[in-house]
């Protein structure tokens, strides 16, 4: 984590105008320090703004420019950068090897729509920029699998966006299940997502199998990733059920038939042993996760709420209950309020904390294009599970992608 300063500052540029009226030489905590890093966020649209959010509130970075195919997209963003902060200036590039090769940028983000990131990914690792590229890392295993040996070779940071990771009722059960072990050896995993349905995109790519990967690999690889995350172990069986109940069923977009699930159910067997069970519904009136971790000495249970009603829930909760008379407890972690309106709970703005940690070399990489692939690799068999309404061995589904010695 950052020293308490840098987080007040990300607090100072969060709340506008708060300090405007000292001096420059009075100026302590909400002083205005130089950006270390520009960054080129490619892909201006819902995703790319948040990006911008947290990247002007973390503060050591700035964003340097952004470049979109849709123009309508791109001129909304400037606009919004213009009026939301003033006295920076924003680069529009017309072409994505502009935007890439500008020597000005020391990073880019990435945000474009999922079946683009190989082919946008392959072009701005020719930059040798630190790259965070937004997940999905790639719509299917075999793409994800280039991208990882990419990878390999690749010297700058090559983060992936699986930022559920950092919020808040995840920081708390990571630290909890791995370091504390508080629950003893891990046996049992199960996520449980219930939410409104995908919003609107431009061209409506996150409606459509063949532009999104599938609702498994375009929504669930968060989740996935903490099954791997949580089990520290590699899947080895994937069995998944699941359709098209309520969202989109009648949903057609120049010609084409929307053929994305919005409900499932997923079971995986990990090698040592570890069972994980997702649950997901995507025609629920509100956001609402949870995780149950059980381990020989104990349970964990971390839930995070936001309704659309005029029932007020605490957002964030999580109990550990634990056996032999050790201390049980219940809490509700969360961070600052501006933090974690700055998107995605506030994980967004500590996943780009991590991402320039692992530029100035203060911690190791977070999360790394492994890691990545394995949350794909999940997806990737949870969808021919369905498909084929069987359960499905790993190593056969790698092999028959042409994918050969991962474990």
């Amino acid at each position: 984590m950052l020293k308490s300063k840098n987080n007040i500052k990300g607090f100072y540029s969060a709340a506008k105008h708060l300090g405007d009226y000292l001096p420059e030489k009075d100026r302590y905590l909400s002083k205005n320090e130089k950006p270390k890093y520009r960054f080129n966020i490619i892909g201006a649209g819902n995703i790319g703004n948040e990006h911008i959010k947290v990247t002007m509130m973390e503060g050591r970075g700035v964003v340097n420019g952004i470049y979109d195919t849709s123009e309508k997209s791109a001129a909304h963003t400037k606009e919004m950068f213009h009026k939301n902060y003033p006295g920076y200036e924003l680069t529009v590039y017309t072409t994505l090897d502009e935007a890439c090769n500008d020597p000005e940028a020391d990073g880019l983000i990435i945000c474009t729509p999922n079946f683009t990131h190989m082919d946008i990914l392959k072009d701005a690792m020719k930059s040798g920029k630190h790259i965070l590229l937004e997940k999905p890392m790639a719509t299917t295993v075999s793409d994800a699998y280039m991208m990882k040996e990419w990878a390999e070779s690749y010297e700058s940071v090559l983060q992936i966006g699986l930022q559920y990771r950092y919020k808040a009722i995840y920081v708390e059960a990571i630290h909890e299940a791995l370091q504390r072990r508080s629950i003893g050896d891990l046996k049992t995993i199960s996520i449980l997502e219930h939410r409104i349905p995908f919003l609107d995109k431009v061209d409506q790519w996150n409606k459509f199998s063949n532009y999104s990967g599938g609702t498994f690999i375009e929504k669930c690889c968060h989740y996935f990733d903490l099954f791997n995350l949580f089990a520290q172990s590699k899947p080895v069986k994937v069995y998944s059920t699941g359709g098209a109940a309520v969202n989109f069923t009648d949903f057609e977009y120049e010609g084409n038939q929307s053929d994305i699930i919005d409900h499932a159910f997923v079971n995986i067997v990990y090698e040592n042993g570890v069972r994980a069970n997702f649950n997901l519904c995507m025609f629920s009136p509100m956001f609402y996760e949870e995780l149950i971790l059980c381990g020989d000495e104990g349970r964990l249970k971390a839930s995070e709420s936001e309704q659309f009603n005029s029932l007020h829930a605490k957002r964030n909760h999580l109990e550990v209950m634990r056996v032999d008379g050790a201390p049980s407890k219940v809490m509700t972690p969360g961070y600052s309020s501006i933090i974690e309106e700055s998107g995605h709970g506030g994980s967004s703005y500590y996943e780009q904390v991590h991402f320039i940690n692992s530029i100035e070399g203060t911690e190791e990489q977070q999360v790394t294009v492994e890691e990545g692939f394995w949350s794909i690799v999940v997806g990737s068999a949870a969808e021919e599970s369905l498909k084929t309404g069987k359960a499905v061995n790993i190593e056969e589904h790698l092999a028959h992608n042409n994918i050969k010695q991962v474990y």
